[in-house]
């Protein structure tokens, strides 16, 4: 195995290193210099979390040679031998980079002219001859490429540094926007902080208004350059069409052949002898995933021929370390120990550190991220009213027989709550999956009716029969809620109901239980769970080995509605007439439910700043100030998905963000149709949303943010 003497500090420590290839060599670059890039040069970076677990960058600059772009490859691939395989390498090319990557440098990213090869060194001086001009690019991905010091460089619509060493200038042109300025004013804090050791000045210089020194600097002033849109962003909900192919030397000699062309895949097409190419052409990715009893010349292969498609970003994935935008192609991933159904999101600390969120009812109010985890608010002990849509108007259903609901009707179930003497609201929005496309209308327009009546300040969330989240399911105080799958509670308007029912009762992880009518089938019995089984002459219980006591509780709820003595039954100790009732014996989920597979939460900004509407990506660890208060913002939990309305959106971010939400989750490949959608204001931003953000400070919507980031110039 080949080391280099860089490679004996690598991965050592959490958090990140970074090289630049110099005369075919590795050269450590300085922390304060981490994230500025000269474009004629090649880097090899390396992340490594507490886990720890490791990401290999190598960066291309758009002038880099081809020789300093093979030595930066052969780096790679030693770095990831040397860390044993399994860390994930990504390939980066200038102005195309990763998430992952942009993730590390949340000031932004700074392109410098020049290189290795023109003598420009990585060194933080006090030398304030400096002279250059950088372009600010992007609302979350922040670019600041170093551009010709003239005029002819300028337009209205961006943000420009003018850099004179001792004195920075943050000069906006009279057509960019808020949100722009604000990361405009993050890259020159940087500058001064980092590569200045905080020896500069920071002025704010608006088009028009040009001091003197700026004049000198750049010359007699010419016309500046209208705004010119961002057309190269392809638009995120065209999402990920990909297609499969296999390298393998089985034969003989190296063959790359098609196994599927176009997503979701099945994750059985992976053979672990092998290694495949995954090629997301659309948003210019190649995924490359090596088996784990793939052979190394394979490996090889399979590097090199993702590096000769003419694609910037390349992710090379040991099995294992799958990323989830590689898992998002496959209709049926499962992790090892995963079984079906939304899994839960956990935590992602600064460095990834992972975190399972035991559930304690007693502690919500002053634990914001476990209410966060398991999306309680409180522990469901408010008032409940709840109305069925009829006719386009809402209608009272009787307090009997809360806690029913059935899948031909449409719900509006409000719900009050005091905090700190403060009363909050929730309208929750449940939608059968047998209601007529007139009812989803009205429940929709009634609920908005409804959030008007209460001054917009209640939190809406939109609920698919099925996919109810705890704090609905605790609503019912100690009985489960029970979901029939069709029907309605109409009265008189009841169809018959099957003479063979199954209600499948699970717990969710802050302990509400739910029964929900499914098809009577064995292939719908789950080893962790407890089933009610009603024939037209027999009612058993059946328990899973996994079940809990609480489940068998529930059990007796839904004994008591259906009417009769019920026999228990234990799972591997059935009775014939049990199987005969449920039409034979069949295969069913009898794996372990784990529930931790881990999806760190992501967050989106849809914002039609340059004409249309477009979503994006926060990349890395995201905070409350990357919520841009002119947007609307998703945030995906994976059991849930969040919209957050700044105040300042407009009106076609804020009727097209739903409409994003809602295509988001249903085009997902991993198959998450249905997913509840929470609508939340600007100000009015439940716990359960909250808890997400590291240090979420409630009075930050009460100050300007530029005013506040302009204090620290």
């Amino acid at each position: 195995m080949v080391s280099h003497k860089e490679f004996v500090g690598a991965g050592k420590q959490p958090g990140l290193q970074v090289w630049r290839i110099e005369n075919m060599d590795l050269k450590p670059v300085p922390k304060a210099l981490h994230g500025s890039f000269y474009t004629g040069d090649a880097y090899l970076l390396l992340f490594t979390t507490s886990a720890p677990s490791y990401n290999i960058h190598m960066w291309l600059g758009d002038e880099c040679s081809q020789d300093e772009s093979g030595a930066a490859a052969i780096f790679a691939t030693q770095l990831d031998d040397f860390l044993g395989g399994g860390p994930v390498q990504y390939r980066e090319v200038q102005n195309c980079e990763s998430n992952t990557l942009l993730g590390y440098f949340k000031s932004g990213i700074k392109y410098q002219k020049g290189g290795v090869a023109s003598g420009f060194q990585h060194v933080v001086t006090n030398d304030m001859n400096v002279k250059r001009l950088l372009h600010i690019k992007g609302r979350r991905a922040i670019r600041a490429t170093e551009v010709d010091m003239s005029w002819s460089s300028f337009n209205k619509g961006d943000c420009f540094i003018v850099d004179l060493g001792k004195d920075v200038y943050q000069w906006c042109g009279s057509e960019c926007n808020r949100f722009e300025r604000l990361k405009a004013s993050e890259v020159a804090i940087g500058i001064r902080d980092n590569e200045r050791n905080g020896r500069a000045k920071l002025h704010i210089v608006e088009e028009g208004d040009e001091p003197a020194a700026v004049i000198e600097a750049l010359g007699p002033k010419t016309a500046i350059a209208p705004s010119t849109p961002d057309d190269e962003k392809v638009d995120t909900s065209n999402r990920k069409k990909g297609a499969l192919y296999m390298i393998s030397d089985a034969s003989g000699s190296m063959k790359v052949s098609a196994v599927a062309p176009s997503s979701p895949f099945k994750q059985a097409m992976l053979s672990p002898e092998e290694c495949y190419i995954l090629d997301n052409g659309v948003d210019k990715n190649i995924f490359v995933w090596k088996g784990p009893k793939a052979n190394m010349s394979e490996r090889k292969a399979a590097m090199s021929a993702g590096q000769h498609a003419n694609f910037p970003s390349i992710q090379v994935l040991p099995a294992g370390a799958e990323t989830t935008l590689f898992k998002q192609f496959f209709s049926d991933w499962r992790d090892k120990d995963e079984t079906t159904g939304p899994s839960k999101g956990y935590a992602i600390g600064r460095i990834a550190k992972v975190e399972q969120v035991p559930f304690d009812a007693s502690s919500l109010h002053s634990n914001k991220a476990m209410a966060a985890h398991h999306g309680m608010v409180d522990d469901g002990k408010g008032k409940v009213q709840i109305w069925r849509v009829d006719n386009g108007e809402k209608v009272p259903v009787d307090p009997s027989s809360y806690g029913h609901f059935y899948g031909g009707d449409c719900y509006l179930i409000l719900y009050s709550y005091r905090v700190g003497g403060r009363e909050q609201h929730i309208i929750y929005t449940w939608q059968g999956l047998k209601c007529t496309q007139d009812e989803l209308a009205a429940s929709a327009f009634l609920t908005v009716k409804l959030d008007d009546s209460m001054g917009g300040a209640p939190v809406q969330v939109r609920v698919t029969q099925g996919q109810e989240p705890a704090h609905l399911m605790s609503l019912f105080q100690g009985k489960p809620m029970i979901i029939h799958s069709g029907g309605t509670s109409r009265k008189g308007g009841q169809s018959q109901a099957a003479s063979t029912r199954l209600f499948h009762i699970r717990q969710s992880s802050s302990r509400a239980t739910r029964a929900v009518e499914v098809e009577a089938s064995a292939s719908n019995l789950n080893t962790n769970d407890v089933f009610v089984l009603k024939s037209p002459n027999a009612l058993f219980v059946w328990r899973g080995v996994g079940a809990s006591d609480e489940e068998m509780e529930a059990a007796k709820h839904v004994v008591g509605y259906l009417g009769g003595t019920a026999s228990q039954v234990s799972e591997g100790k059935e009775p014939g007439d049990f199987w005969s009732a449920l039409g034979g014996k069949k295969e069913y989920q009898t794996s372990k439910s784990l529930q931790n597979v881990v999806s760190p939460p992501r967050l989106f900004g849809c914002s039609n700043k340059i004409g249309r509407l477009v979503v994006e990506e926060v990349p890395g660890d995201f905070t409350q100030s990357d919520l841009a208060t002119d947007d609307v913002m998703l945030l995906d939990t994976w059991d849930q998905i969040f919209l957050w309305v700044g105040n300042d959106a407009n009106a076609e971010e804020r009727t097209g963000a739903p409409k994003i939400a809602k295509e988001y989750v249903d085009s997902d490949p991993s198959g998450r149709r249905g997913l509840p959608i929470t609508t939340i204001k600007q100000g009015a931003e439940p716990p359960t949303f909250t808890g997400w953000f590291q240090a979420w400070d409630p009075k930050m919507w009460e100050t300007d943010p530029l005013d506040r980031i302009r204090a620290r110039f």
